[in-house]
């Protein structure tokens, strides 16, 4: 059996990845690294052997390390300036699924086109607000002749026009050259390239199924350059609307309307309408003639500027025309989401609320509006940390103007803070109050955890909060994004308003969003710093790429090269080897991150290999967030259908390890999930790749609850455990690996162990029979609707059609309490259901007892104490 092991967000070495002291490269191109683990002697060594059952089978543990392609160097923690280009390009993946009909595929062809042209009013404001920084605010004002700043500086240079625009344009032109020689980067596949893929613009059948890089990306970046070119001449030469007889006017605002066209055009990678004629004129040579053309355009301004003799009358025009549309184009967006969401509702109306995509399928709009805020502040934050160092170094406090629009954006971020601040003073104790109100805070022990560390009270208490705050995080996250799309939209209409009525604001609120923008701009560039010099802050920074880069090019092409293009093919080529051998199993196994490459790498090998082959291949995901994060904010890239096949394709072979206290991961193939008469009952995926009602959890030997296809695990652990690594304390999202939990999962996902039911451990009572936990009421043999507590009822009814026997070691019920009889699916497993108007009682965590071996044994998890007292 071959495990291979992928990780999450920010990154890990090979040892760590492969639980062993030292590893080794086996494969790969350093930069996507296989590694298995090693000897003293740095040779590859098998890993332990894995328990299936009664017998052991020879196990290979490999790790795939991609934490290369995020972070390290200078040069990738640059990256983190393209933030907001890789946000914008992201939106692009969390628009909702095209659907069928007409309607649907126009509203969808129109978003995605308004996405690109946003994409491409962000790249002409991040050029023209760093030109007005060197040409207009240094060169043209700070440096014109007689002014008392930078006094270093001869009045020989002062009075060269020609000399200060071409050394102000200068890192214009290259930071533009450095954008188009991003955009052209990609990291080389080493393995050959998978079958099976969809274009992106349709619905996948299964997960990333159309996460593929795009054809019209070379075009696109072409047009994303000329028009960074044209923007610059048009500022120059005194705006988008100062029209006159210089050719080279007519030129750039040719280009700029040409980049727009092409941009809303362009976006086609499905065959939603025909566009081989504007492919076809958007061909190598054109786009090299393009580029020809808008390089000799910015040399010509550069070498024949205007006279350089204070503020240019262009900078404030052109920033307005650029804001104004991107905030018209984000507006568009988010109104025309709405009859989009409609339309595609029918796919996720039925399906429970926990399942549905976050704020209805509407999270692109508050994505994008974060993308454009973010990159006009960064660029007014940079432009207002310039001036105030060009003013303090000025001998006689020169006077350095920027155009107003850059004031705006200081009243913009002020009133955002200011519109934060009262929200979270109002919300924060909102949520309190409610929760007290429902009674949350009197009991803060969930019943979950009530049942995983039944008896344990200490370890019940540490759980309990842990599970709460996780809880929280995990529900609310999505709403942070609603919220601050909703402060930044009503900041904007505030400034807006005070704009056009004439209103001055220039006091408080302008001074607090100049601290806020200057704290942005000079934050930012001390991370990259830092993250760029130490290692650990690096690691950290990386999480913004790990997070972004997974998606490829669609709406912005001036972003990091995307991983998973690379990382796929490797990880499939790599399980495609070693099912070329005789009698191998292969396990992908992904924590975090790590799981949405591992699910869409077994979703591509359903594509592959033919059925002998794909029979041999499981999968485990660990801390995933394939359920509560992934199919709600990318509805129409890893949908919940996509994942319902997968697991059907695969017969049962996913396996998910989740802990309820772990914030960035949790359930993936279950749900609705609630405790009664101290079983764990829950719906999800069947092995047959349908969904439904679920027989009841089993307890595994070291005390996880394995209901479906989720191994939920205690934390806390039990133990310690005898010759195996344990941990104290709440792990939450780590050590995944360290849980004895993993290598039953993995046995599972290989085929070589299935769950048994009545693989409980029978309840020993440590306290009279009055205190044990209640059974269920009796089902009375009849067809009962199954209703879950967190998700709403279920429709979906099942039979109880014959009983077994209860244990004589059991517990017996009072001759007033009501019975149950346990019923059989169509796989012969046994569920408990309450009765559809009983009502349900909750036992008391103090009286549950600890779940131990039968009498005279003693339990796994207290073996390795009880070893070791005794050998002394």
């Amino acid at each position: 059996m071959v495990e291979v092991r992928v990780h999450g967000i920010l990154g890990t070495t090979g040892e760590d990845l492969t639980d062993s002291v030292a590893s080794v490269d086996v494969a790969g191109d350093g930069i996507g690294r296989i590694v298995r683990p090693a000897d003293r002697l740095l040779r590859p060594v098998p890993g332990p052997q894995l328990t299936a059952g009664e017998r052991s089978v020879p196990r290979i543990v490999e790790g795939y390390l991609w934490g290369a392609m995020t972070s390290g160097g200078l040069a990738k923690a640059a990256w983190a300036l393209l933030f907001p280009f890789a946000l914008a390009n992201m939106a692009h993946w969390m628009l909702p699924p095209r659907p069928a009909n007409s309607a649907g595929r126009a509203l969808s062809g129109t978003l995605r086109a308004l996405l690109r042209v946003s994409a491409l009013l962000l790249t002409m404001l991040f050029v023209a607000q760093l030109t007005v920084i060197t040409l207009d605010l240094v060169a043209a004002q700070c440096l014109r002749p007689g002014a008392q700043c930078m006094t270093a500086v001869p009045e020989v240079v002062r009075g060269l026009d020609v000399l200060r625009s071409s050394v102000a344009l200068l890192p214009v032109a290259l930071v533009i050259g450095l954008m188009y020689w991003l955009s052209t980067s990609s990291w080389e596949v080493s393995a050959p390239k998978t079958e099976g893929a969809k274009p992106s613009g349709l619905a996948p059948v299964l997960p990333g199924e159309n996460v593929v890089s795009d054809p019209d990306t070379p075009a696109l970046r072409v047009l994303h350059v000329a028009a960074a070119l044209s923007t610059v001449a048009l500022l120059v030469l005194g705006g988008p609307f100062a029209a006159g007889p210089d050719p080279r006017w007519l030129l750039a605002a040719a280009l700029t309307a040409a980049a727009l066209v092409g941009a809303a055009a362009l976006d086609d990678p499905s065959g939603m309408r025909s566009n081989r004629t504007l492919r076809a004129l958007l061909g190598r040579k054109v786009r090299r003639a393009l580029l020809i053309v808008s390089a000799v355009l910015l040399a010509s301004v550069a070498l024949v500027p205007p006279r350089l003799a204070g503020e240019l009358p262009g900078s404030g025009p052109t920033i307005d025309t650029i804001t104004g549309l991107l905030v018209a184009v984000c507006l568009a967006v988010g109104v025309l989401l709405v009859p989009a969401i409609l339309l595609a509702r029918s796919g996720w109306k039925s399906s429970p609320r926990e399942l549905r995509p976050w704020a209805g399928g509407w999270m692109a709009a508050p994505v994008l509006m974060l993308a454009a805020m973010l990159g006009n502040g960064f660029g007014a934050g940079l432009a207002l940390s310039v001036r105030q160092t060009l003013g303090v170094s000025s001998s006689r406090g020169t006077s350095l103007v920027l155009p107003r629009a850059f004031d705006d954006v200081t009243i913009f971020w002020g009133t955002a803070a200011l519109l934060l601040a009262v929200t979270a003073a109002v919300a924060v104790p909102w949520t309190l109050f409610r929760r007290w109100r429902h009674g949350e805070r009197a009991r803060s022990v969930p019943d979950e955890v009530e049942l995983l560390h039944a008896g344990r009270k200490e370890d019940q208490q540490a759980a309990g909060s842990a599970w709460t705050w996780a809880d929280l995080q995990r529900r609310y996250s999505h709403q942070m994004f609603l919220v601050l799309a909703g402060v930044l939209t009503a900041s904007t209409a505030l400034t807006l308003a005070a704009r056009f009525a004439g209103l001055e604001f220039y006091g408080w609120r302008s001074a607090l969003g100049v601290v806020v923008l200057a704290g942005l701009a000079v934050g930012l560039m001390r991370i990259v710093f830092l993250a760029a010099t130490k290692r650990n802050r690096s690691r950290q920074l990386g999480v913004l790429g790990d997070l972004s880069l997974f998606w490829p090019r669609e709406a912005h092409p001036v972003v990091p090269p995307c991983y998973a293009l690379k990382v796929i093919p490797e990880l499939v080529d790599r399980v495609t080897e070693h099912l070329s051998e005789p009698n191998t199993r292969v396990v992908l196994v992904g924590h975090s991150q790590g799981s949405l490459l591992a699910a869409v790498t077994a979703a591509r090998l359903v594509d592959a290999l033919p059925e002998q082959d794909l029979e041999r291949v499981g999968l485990v995901t660990a801390g995933s967030q394939l359920q509560w994060a992934y199919p709600r904010a990318f509805p129409g890239a890893v949908p919940h259908q996509s994942l319902l096949k997968l697991s059907g394709d695969l017969g049962g072979r996913w396996r998910s390890l989740c802990r309820g206290t772990d914030p960035l991961g949790g359930g993936v193939t279950t749900w609705n999930r609630q405790v009664y008469g101290g079983m764990l009952i829950g719906v999800g995926f069947k092995a047959d790749g349908t969904e439904g009602p679920l027989p009841a959890a089993t307890r595994g030997p070291t005390g996880a609850l394995v209901l479906g296809g989720d191994h939920w695990l205690p934390d806390p652990q039990r133990g310690p455990f005898s010759c195996r690594r344990w941990v104290p304390g709440v792990m939450g999202h780590s050590e995944y690996s360290g849980d004895p939990e993993w290598d039953r999962a993995v046995a599972m996902a290989a085929g070589l162990e299935t769950p048994v039911r009545g693989a409980a451990l029978p309840l020993q009572p440590e306290t009279p029979a009055p205190t044990q936990i209640p059974s269920a009421p009796d089902l009375d043999k009849r067809p009962l609707p199954v209703r879950g507590t967190d998700g709403g009822s279920l429709d979906e009814e099942v039979p109880h059609d014959r009983e077994q026997p209860r244990s004589e070691e059991s517990e017996r019920p009072e001759p007033d309490e009501p019975t149950a009889e346990p019923s059989a699916d169509e796989s012969g497993a046994e569920s408990l259901v309450p009765e559809q108007d009983a009502p349900v009682e909750r036992s008391e965590p103090a009286v549950l007892p600890e779940i131990t071996e039968p009498r005279g044994r003693i339990a796994p998890w207290e073996r390795g104490s009880a070893l070791r007292s005794s050998e002394h």
